[in-house]
């Protein structure tokens, strides 16, 4: 089976005010942290969905070779319309598409592979059981992933297709969201670069 990478990292940054996908850590970009854990997954493809200043954004970061950048026009309407050129983007030959979020710099690619090798048609990461990100999805949701609207993303789906998806517990705690500079502060302080 091949699989796919989608770094969903379009959003404004309302919250922080200012991107969030910029933010220094330890000397790279935020966004660089999670570009590299998927590269380091040793996957087929990534895509690294763009959106509020895409140009800046893209200018700042390094991509493996197997990555390109797609740009959202609509990533004001919400988590939903970025997942799904996500989902258009990847290769014709990848059967799992793995979702991470680009403001979780401490995503770990070992996380990234073993949701990928779940042989369940979703199989969503736990962290000492609580649910977070990554998540992976086969091709046999994507039509189904690709009719959710708004900010919710995927969570429609996980909650309607309950049965199909499969938990996958990797210990610790989940990786944190940078959403305000407080988190940012935090995220800082346990990287070692405050």
């Amino acid at each position: 089976m091949a699989d796919g990478v989608i770094i969903l990292a379009a959003g404004s940054s309302r919250r922080l005010g200012r991107p969030k996908q910029l933010l220094d850590l330890e000397g790279k970009p935020l966004l660089q942290h999670v570009i590299d854990a998927a590269e380091a997954a040793d996957v087929d493809d990534i895509v690294l969905v763009l959106g509020h200043m895409a140009d800046d954004i893209a200018a700042a970061v390094t991509l493996p070779q197997n990555a390109r950048v797609v740009v959202n026009p609509d990533h004001a309407t919400g988590q939903a319309s970025s997942l799904r050129m996500g989902l258009q983007a990847l290769g014709g030959g990848i059967d799992r598409a793995v979702v991470v979020l680009g403001d979780q710099p401490r995503i770990r690619p070992e996380a990234i592979r073993a949701v990928a090798a779940s042989a369940r048609p979703i199989a969503r990461a736990l962290y000492t059981g609580a649910p977070s990100h990554p998540v992976a999805f086969d091709r046999s949701t994507w039509e189904a992933l690709s009719s959710v609207d708004g900010d919710l993303g995927a969570r429609v789906l996980l909650s309607a297709r309950a049965a199909d998806v499969c938990a996958v517990e990797l210990g610790g705690a989940p990786p944190q969201d940078v959403d305000t500079e407080a988190e940012y502060l935090r995220i800082r302080g346990a990287l070692g670069a405050g």
